[in-house]
């Protein structure tokens, strides 16, 4: 993928990852960047296109991809994490989790994915974490969902192969923004996870395995599962 001259969408653009995704495709040269919120008038990043989306709501990811034809470049940054445990939490909580991160990431896929065609194939952009391969104590609505997102993102890839989409999934441990701010692991910063991404990216890659503690965890799915838990 040939980041300068390429037109961006990315979602959860207003803080933390998207932020930074949004802030280096302009340094390293994207023609357009839309930059997508729920309110896009929390985006702060000069020179980008602050555009309204809700990864959970169908019309307004109609909207979004109606506002932004030409995208050719899809990142799939916005998720929660309700720091939910699965057997005595909420049900309806457990939902947030899975509607956000899994069934909203593939919403605006889905929708964006024939633009991305029409415009040459592009690429797509999916920030997954080391979550996907272990269970976190008290917050394992997030690893299911996590799970699931790694499996669709690579669903993609298959599927898209036809039309020319790279299809790239990139894992880390913990980045240091405001979702990590209760979490007291190592983390590296939000700069170098996005640069390691985009650097993937632009080399050809299909996935981005960004720290050591992500790395870990993959390895650790050759071991027995009692390993896949922190």
């Amino acid at each position: 993928m040939e980041i300068e001259n390429a037109t961006a969408l990315v979602t959860g653009a207003n803080r933390g990852l998207g932020r930074e995704f949004t802030r280096q495709l302009l340094d390293r040269g994207a023609r357009r960047v839309y930059a997508t919120a729920r309110n896009p008038h929390s985006v702060d990043v000069e020179a980008a296109v602050p555009l309204a989306l809700d990864v959970t709501d169908a019309a307004s990811i109609q909207a979004a991809v109606q506002a932004a034809p030409d995208v050719d470049l899809l990142i799939n940054n916005a998720g929660i994490a309700t720091v939910t445990p699965v057997l005595t939490g909420d049900l309806d909580t457990i939902r947030q989790d899975v509607e956000t991160n899994v069934f909203g990431m593939l919403q605006v896929t889905r929708a964006l994915a024939p633009a991305l065609g029409r415009n040459g194939g592009g690429a797509i952009v999916t920030v997954l974490s080391a979550a996907s391969w272990y269970a976190v104590p008290g917050n394992a609505a997030y690893s299911v969902s996590k799970a699931a997102a790694w499996n669709l993102n690579n669903a993609f890839r298959v599927e898209l192969a036809e039309q020319g989409t790279q299809v790239l999934g990139a894992h880390v441990g913990l980045v240091d923004t405001d979702m990590s701010a209760g979490w007291d692991f190592p983390k590296i910063s939000a700069r170098e996870f996005v640069t390691t991404v985009l650097d993937g990216l632009a080399a050809g890659e299909i996935e981005v395995v960004a720290d050591d503690f992500a790395r870990r965890a993959k390895a650790a799915l050759s071991g027995p599962p009692t390993t896949l838990s922190l």
